[in-house]
């Protein structure tokens, strides 16, 4: 068996299509759509992500603002900012880029951002509608997780699900959608202090790895034909991997996604969805 690569290149396309054909539409009616990211610091691969995220944004015909700080900036400086996009009206959705550097509270941060510009989902009134099962942005990274398997057309609803990973950012907020009413997966959360991680990962039908942790999955830790969906972005001397081993996993997953292109051009996309869908309610 070799796996069906998941392409979040090729997935990614289909949302960055709707959102553009939204932003004309808002055009039509004379509402431009912005979209700002705060970055701080000089960390290379954070500067290159937020300069991706500007060129979609772009090509999907909205208004791009990059805002940087020098990585002494102060958390009343870095909040400064964000209130004052708060008050732009230009401005109808934002990222912080995170982490921030040593020295600041990326959480705090995320509680400045006015929960109706919360292009990432993070802001904890957004999470609260999620546990809510309401309205409201959903975080990028999960929400394009689940498009992705929607776009392959990969059952949900009865399956075990597996997530690795209990991060803010992804692992938390994805166990909940996955496990929301309407996607009914039946969610198992696992993390570093797991017991028998690899017995539980063998009875996933789908297994979601986001651990931060280079090689953690291989070929014995998959149950043959699951998916295997893999977050990690880990930087080694042979270039950017994933948590899994792609290699070994490919030849006994039923789907795959690579790392690079797999979960990563999904998580802009849904940026860019959260965005133009924070202009249209602005406008409503």
């Amino acid at each position: 068996m070799t796996a069906l690569i998941l392409s979040g290149r090729e997935a990614a396309a289909s949302v960055r299509t709707d959102v553009a054909e939204r932003v004309g539409a808002l055009a039509e009616r004379g509402k431009g759509v912005g979209l700002a990211t705060v970055f701080v610091g000089d960390d290379a691969a954070s500067q290159v992500y937020v300069r991706n995220k500007h060129t979609a944004a772009a090509k999907a015909g909205m208004l791009s603002f990059d805002y940087s700080l020098d990585s002494d900036a102060t958390q009343g400086e870095v909040e400064g900012l964000i209130r004052s996009l708060n008050a732009d009206p230009a401005v109808d959705a934002m990222i912080v880029q995170l982490p921030l550097p040593p020295g600041l509270d990326g959480n705090r941060a995320v509680q400045a951002i006015d929960p109706a510009k919360d292009a990432d989902g993070l802001h904890p009134f957004n999470l609260g509608l999620l546990v809510l099962e309401q309205p409201g942005p959903r975080p990028a990274t999960p929400s394009g997780i689940i498009r992705l398997l929607e776009h392959y057309e990969i059952a949900i609803a009865g399956k075990v699900a597996l997530v690795i990973g209990r991060s803010f950012l992804v692992g938390r907020p994805l166990a909940l959608m996955l496990g929301a009413r309407g996607i009914d997966a039946t969610v198992v959360q696992a993390h570093s202090r797991t017991a028998n991680l690899s017995e539980h990962a063998r009875n996933a039908d789908l297994l979601v790895v986001a651990a931060g942790r280079a090689g953690l999955v291989g070929a014995d830790d998959v149950k043959p034909g699951a998916v295997v969906v893999d977050v990690g972005i880990n930087r080694t001397d042979d270039g950017l991997v994933g948590d899994v081993d792609f290699a070994e996993v490919k030849e006994v997953a039923g789907a795959l996604t690579p790392v690079p292109g797999g979960v990563g051009p999904m998580t802009i996309a849904l940026l860019l969805h959260n965005t133009v869908v924070a202009a249209e309610r602005s406008t409503a």
